[in-house]
């Protein structure tokens, strides 16, 4: 130690409460886990946070795991700081860190993830099942029709890789807040990424349509880029969904988000 540690909040995230530990040899990251409600989208999960760190540890795409336990009833894991900003441009950084993550080869037990039409319907179902403003009539009539069967390319995937989750030093990102990794589709990350609502939720605006083939091409896998876009009306139409579930329990800035999802969702 180099003298009495300083806590210093970190805002980036909207779920668990996170600090940057000052005063020591290296700055670390405390992340300890809220988990007083279950989101239908994002599950909150410390053990396969712990897990991931522990899998990737050599990859270089994801923080050092210092220690993990629990206060109370309340589990947290430390790790160490990682430089950088969170993403805001530059297409190709977020691009070629999941596409590096996406054809890692690594063992993990992780919830299945959905895959293919079949399966974003059902889940974005759910999710309306849990809304009752009078918006759920109208997401409801924009169901999409178009059928895509499940991809057999399953992949471990981040779960979560919004802007915020992407911190980027020079041309290296690294992903952090592993709390809801899935086996699944790998285009479930990058619709993630590309969705409006989260793109105006962790980065105060869309992108643009040069900015989101530039993503789709430095990804690298046409099969996938095509997929994806048979795809998006799906992740636009659940995600929708589950921003009107955030909106009706209180995040007000979820139904502008909802709005945006919409607009593409009627243009996809």
């Amino acid at each position: 130690m180099t003298g009495p540690a300083t806590f210093a909040p970190l805002y980036g995230g909207r779920t668990n409460q996170v600090w940057r530990i000052l005063g020591q040899k290296e700055d670390l990251v405390l992340k300890l886990y809220r988990t007083t409600q279950s989101n239908p989208l994002f599950r909150n999960d410390p053990a396969r946070e712990i897990q991931c760190l522990q899998a990737l540890a050599d990859t270089g795409f994801v923080p050092n795991l210092r220690d993990s336990g629990q206060f109370e009833q309340a589990h947290w894991v430390l790790y160490d700081h990682a430089p950088g900003a969170t993403w805001r441009e530059n297409p190709s950084l977020a691009a070629n860190v999941l596409r590096h993550l996406h054809t890692t080869a690594v063992t993990l037990n992780a919830p299945k993830g959905c895959n293919g039409s079949v399966e974003i319907a059902d889940h974005a179902e759910t999710i309306l099942g849990l809304c009752t403003s009078e918006d759920r009539a109208r997401l409801i009539a924009l169901r999409p029709s178009n059928a895509v069967p499940p991809s057999p390319e399953v992949r471990l995937i981040h779960g979560d890789p919004v802007a915020g989750n992407i911190l980027c030093q020079g041309d290296a990102a690294i992903l952090i807040d592993w709390q809801c990794p899935l086996l699944g589709d790998p285009c479930e990350d990058l619709a993630l990424f590309l969705s409006p609502a989260m793109q105006f939720l962790y980065r105060g605006q869309t992108l643009t349509g040069d900015e989101i083939e530039r993503f789709i091409t430095a990804y690298g896998c046409p099969d996938t880029s095509d997929r994806l876009r048979q795809l998006m009306p799906w992740y636009h139409w659940r995600m929708s969904a589950y921003c009107l579930w955030r909106a009706e329990n209180g995040t007000d800035d979820y139904a502008r988000a909802m709005e945006l999802e919409l607009e593409s969702l009627v243009t996809t």
